[in-house]
């Protein structure tokens, strides 16, 4: 799903009839959204292996992912609210990830071979981030997002925000260049 997707927006939600927690099952397939350049992606549910393998610049929310996510990640922003399976940002070189990290074991899952893991404090970051899940709750109807939303303050303290290394470097050299925005500079590497 997604495969090289270049824009517009893709919501995928079960059967309002569905008799199961759609947080709690697979949705979708593995390698969603691979080699995605722009666009935004809103599931109601769990992705499978590999989400957003070498996304590059699409902005996506989903409520739970397999394993591999976010694996050579180059551009974009994934939000992640529930579990992740392991070697989350492996190779991960650009974009940014957050992940609502609601039972405190998300560094288990983490490959923090070229990022790393922060607090969410940049107010570009919150705005950002509460954005797309106020999106992501919109097209989807969503439980854990109305959730999370429901107790904003509380829930920003257990985000956590995936940042690759070198990623952070080049964007704060350019800001120190005056080379543009925090989001000019993200805009211009996600392609």
């Amino acid at each position: 799903m997604g495969k090289g997707m270049s824009g517009g927006r893709i919501v995928v939600c079960p059967d309002p009839a569905a008799k199961f927690a759609p947080e709690e099952n697979m949705i979708i397939g593995n390698v969603a959204m691979y080699g995605a350049t722009g666009g935004e992606v809103f599931i109601r549910g769990m992705a499978g292996e590999r989400f957003c393998v070498r996304n590059s610049g699409v902005k996506t929310v989903v409520e739970a992912v397999g394993d591999h996510a976010c694996e050579y990640m180059t551009g974009g922003v994934a939000v992640v609210l529930g579990p992740t399976g392991r070697n989350f940002a492996a190779g991960m070189s650009g974009g940014i990830a957050f992940v609502y990290d609601k039972d405190d074991g998300f560094d288990r899952s983490f490959n923090g071979g070229m990022a790393d893991l922060e607090s969410v404090t940049d107010p570009e970051d919150i705005v950002m981030l509460k954005g797309l899940i106020e999106d992501h709750l919109k097209y989807t109807g969503s439980t854990p997002a109305n959730e999370v939303l429901a107790d904003w303050d509380a829930a920003l303290g257990r985000f956590k925000k995936i940042m690759p290394r070198d990623y952070r470097r080049v964007l704060e050299e350019r800001r120190r260049n005056g080379d543009g925005t925090k989001r000019e500079m993200e805009a211009v590497g996600n392609g």
